[in-house]
């Protein structure tokens, strides 16, 4: 049986998670979704779009979509799910797992390479995040686990830029960028998205072929650095945008660059070791490396303690040898990486 994909659906309370579920469930994909709903009383999907109430852990809907509800925890009903299918007692292509607005994604992402069992029936492709354009800054100020659903996202949508004034949303994006420069971001006007913006984004490859995002060694358009690694990307650092005001977020993203190789073993031992003291409040961490003794691409990315590499294609002729890591954490001492990576260097 192929690996069964898995989407996490994230974002703070009354972002617009069940709103773009919904819409999802309700397009006319030809796709069977089961979706594991984290119960938190706040919003439940069931007395919506279920068929018939019941108090059955799993409930098959009108689509052909099953819904279940964890009653105790992710991993039972991961692996109730994949027995089910592989049984023949329930027909279903992929999972998407809504969390409760208040979760941290971290732990629920683990799950799937932390446990064996799991990680031989499910492939987790991304993490969503969905941010309130209305009240997201007051959240980020006031909640870590808001920062967090950022920093862990692979891809994230902003709801409600109706609401507001263009500034303010463009004052969002930017405080977002920086939090998490790998993630792309667009508005969502409930919860209408393409499919293929919310599927199949392999986000999250840890367990098997890495892909290269090809956009990942370009430079950003809000890094304005020309040496070997960036400049803190802190909020309200750069003059030219005076209006957005300095939030000093807990989670922040920063970037390391340089056209030097670096030493394999070197470079594992100081990974292994940062890994190990601040591995919990790294959230995502990725690269593409230029290695000593290989003409491939090395990819490698992570979270927290979880980390995977694999040799990604050949760098073309004439292509310059760049290497680029992006690091989103909580509070991560930056010059200790910086400099830690600089003497990892060939």
């Amino acid at each position: 049986m192929s690996l069964i994909p898995a989407t996490i659906l994230t974002g703070f309370l009354g972002s617009g998670k069940t709103t773009l579920l919904k819409r999802v469930l309700g397009e006319a994909h030809g796709q069977k979704i089961a979706v594991i709903e984290n119960e938190f009383g706040e919003e439940n999907i069931d007395n919506d779009i279920l068929v018939n109430e019941t108090k059955e852990q799993i409930v098959q809907m009108s689509n052909g979509c099953i819904c279940c509800t964890i009653r105790e925890d992710l991993r039972q009903a991961l692996q109730l799910l994949a027995a089910k299918k592989r049984k023949g007692l329930l027909d279903f292509d992929r999972v998407v797992i809504e969390t409760t607005g208040l979760a941290d994604p971290g732990p629920v992402a683990q799950t799937f390479f932390m446990d064996d069992e799991i990680a031989e029936s499910y492939l987790l492709d991304s993490i969503i995040t969905l941010v309130d354009a209305k009240h997201a800054q007051g959240q980020l100020d006031e909640r870590q686990e808001a920062r967090r659903q950022v920093g862990f996202a692979d891809q994230i949508f902003i709801s409600k830029t109706d609401l507001v004034a263009k500034d303010e949303v463009d004052a969002l994006v930017h405080r977002l960028k920086h939090m998490n420069p790998r993630a792309p971001h667009k508005p969502v006007h409930f919860g209408e998205v393409p499919i293929k913006e919310v599927f199949d984004l392999r986000g999250f490859n840890l367990n098997a072929k890495l892909d290269i995002d090809p956009d990942f060694l370009k430079e950003d358009d809000h890094d304005h650095e020309h040496h070997h690694h960036d400049h803190d990307h802190e909020h309200g650092e750069h003059c030219d945008h005076p209006h957005h005001h300095a939030h000093d977020d807990d989670v922040k993203s920063f970037v390391f660059r340089s056209p030097r190789a670096f030493d394999p073993a070197r470079l594992e031992d100081f990974l292994g070791a940062i890994v190990n003291i601040y591995g919990p409040r790294m959230l995502r961490y990725k690269g593409v490396l230029n290695m000593k003794g290989t003409e491939r691409k090395v990819i490698f990315q992570g979270v927290h303690q979880l980390m995977g590499s694999d040799l990604g294609p050949n760098w073309a002729p004439g292509e310059e040898r760049l290497s680029k890591m992006v690091f989103i954490g909580i509070d991560l001492p930056r010059d200790i990486f910086l400099q830690g990576l600089e003497q990892c260097l060939v």
